[in-house]
């Protein structure tokens, strides 16, 4: 008895950056695109040509179903592929009086050679098809998210701008998938009281929880986080699961520390000459990672043996029958003292999966596979793996509880995004949201140049309080970048604002930064409207 729950969360703050001929930071987007999406699409393809069955939940946030579909970004994505097949031609020949490297030459090469393959002619240019279509067809279950991925309770003072946040991002799912969405996911599981209930008006039936923001929440559970609850709202929240997520997520103890898999740090690109990787690397003089790695990760040692491919294939099957397994005996054990159908909720984010842990995708596969060999043989205990909203469908939620402030990040709770490394950007988003709710006062039916002006503030205001600009501070990795995106949507911000106060807005520049940052092309400004009577008095 008992059931899995599968959800991987897929994001990527705007990355685009056409004011420059190539920019470093849109590689994230080119990298994840290569070595997760096309690869996961490859493993439902082969899934369901053989009819097996593969349910999960998947969730695209708003800024990255943009950039999977914008026609800008994938033809720079394309230039991408090209440069690396050209690579992977140079590597066939420099490797080939070794077979081991040779034969891993080639694997990138055929990769990269299918990448554009599929892009171009089963895509026609848009990632996003592909999910839409096993959605469409029942395979996975597709989860919104908020607008731009912002950390929702350090923006709690403000209630209107956290639902337009939540309303945008399910807006914009609907709009890129052609169907509403039943699940919300919470931009690092982050939750304040009194979330569920701007979740809930907007129609959707669940949202994914840390695990102790139920297991302290009011009263504790009696199903632990092995069954959704009910909260105030009327929403149902699916608790993550630490104890079996640890054997996946984890880089020390978890599958994708095995020393038989792919070391994800030694590349090429650091390796050989820089005559010879010049070409493939940023601006021909600062050393990236190019996607080209022989290596297996060995163990702690400089010493590195070479990538066995098949090796790692047959490793991942290993780790996929051990968690299938391991899940079935835990969801045994529970199903003998819970109230309810246990459900094991084990939420990743997707990258995990091709980009970190470059097996992922196999694993996942081989998790599928096993599941239905399991079954077809008589042997899952009526385990399976499922989706949230099959299972509310099912069995429904048999506690209510009251979600405690937490997030899934470091510490539990809003560290994170919150501390000395990063706490200075709160007082200028929080004005910048102020400012806009004063513009919604002083412009509130506005047609024409000063719309579009509105829009596009609102818009800066959005994009400025996106979650990935302070854990990039906080995790000390590019600092630099995270710090100029902030303080760039915030001078866009405040050069509407005062352009619009004295009444002088031109046209070259708005429409400049329009088709920069095209994202929400619909987005009304009169959303950012505050009904807060103390922030109106101050405004006005």
């Amino acid at each position: 008895m008992g059931k899995s729950v599968l959800i991987l969360h897929s994001h990527l703050p705007l990355v685009r950056h056409p004011e420059h001929e190539t920019f470093l930071e849109e590689r994230w987007l080119f990298e994840a695109i290569s070595e997760t999406y096309l690869p996961l699409l490859r493993v439902m393809r082969r899934l369901d040509e053989e009819n097996i069955p593969f349910p999960m939940a998947m969730c695209f946030s708003p800024t990255l179903a943009f950039m999977l579909q914008d026609a800008f970004l994938l033809e720079r994505y394309g230039h991408f592929l090209d440069r690396n097949v050209e690579l992977g031609e140079r590597e066939l020949e420099r490797t080939k009086d070794d077979p081991r490297v040779n034969a891993l030459a080639r694997m990138y090469f055929e990769r990269y050679t299918t990448d554009r393959e599929e892009l171009d002619s089963l895509y026609n240019g848009n990632i996003l098809r592909g999910f839409e279509r096993f959605a469409r067809k029942g395979s996975i279950e597709l989860l919104a998210t908020a607008a731009t991925h912002a950390f929702l309770p350090n923006y709690r003072n403000y209630p209107e701008v956290i639902s337009s946040q939540v309303e945008l991002g399910v807006e914009s799912h609907s709009r890129y998938f052609g169907v509403a969405p039943r699940g919300f996911w919470l931009p690092e599981c982050g939750y304040y009281e009194g979330l569920d209930r701007v979740i809930a008006d907007t129609g959707l039936d669940y949202f994914v929880s840390s695990a102790h923001g139920v297991l302290f929440g009011d009263p504790s559970p009696r199903t632990g986080t092995y069954a959704p609850v009910r909260t105030p709202a009327g929403i149902a929240a699916f608790p993550r699961d630490v104890y079996t997520a640890t054997w996946v997520w984890s880089s020390e103890q978890g599958y994708p520390a095995d020393p038989v898999y792919r070391d994800f740090y030694r590349d090429i690109g650091y390796d050989l000459p820089l005559d010879y990787v010049g070409s493939y690397i940023h601006d021909e003089q600062v050393r990236i990672d190019t996607g080209f790695k022989y290596h297996a990760i060995t163990g702690p040692t400089d010493e590195k043996d070479y990538y066995d491919i098949e090796e790692g294939r047959r490793r991942a099957r290993e780790h996929a029958y051990d968690f299938y397994s391991r899940q079935r005996e835990h969801s045994v054990r529970l199903g003998e003292v819970l109230p309810a159908e246990p459900v094991i909720t084990s939420p990743f984010d997707t990258e995990l999966f091709g980009h970190w842990w470059f097996e992922g995708p196999i694993w996942l596969e081989q998790l599928f596979r096993v599941a239905h060999e399991e079954r077809a043989a008589g042997r899952s205990d009526e385990f399976e793996m499922t989706t949230p909203g099959a299972y509310l469908e099912a069995f429904g939620t048999v506690e209510t509880v009251s979600p405690a402030f937490s997030s899934w990040g470091s510490g539990g709770y809003a560290e994170v995004w919150m501390d000395g490394s990063n706490d200075w950007i709160y007082r200028h988003t929080h004005q910048a949201i102020e400012r806009m709710a004063e513009l919604v006062i002083r412009f509130p039916d506005e047609s024409g140049l000063k719309e579009r002006a509105l829009n596009q503030a609102a818009r800066e205001v959005l994009l400025a309080m996106a979650s990935d600009w302070p854990f990039i501070m906080n995790a000390r990795t590019v600092v630099t970048y995270a710090e100029r995106r902030v303080k760039e949507h915030l001078y866009n911000f405040t050069r509407i604002y005062e352009a619009l106060s004295q009444r002088n807005m031109g046209t070259e520049w708005l429409t400049w930064l329009e088709k920069k940052h095209p994202v929400f092309p619909n987005l009304d400004y009169r959303r950012m409207k505050l009904s807060n009577n103390e922030v109106l008095r101050d405004l006005l």
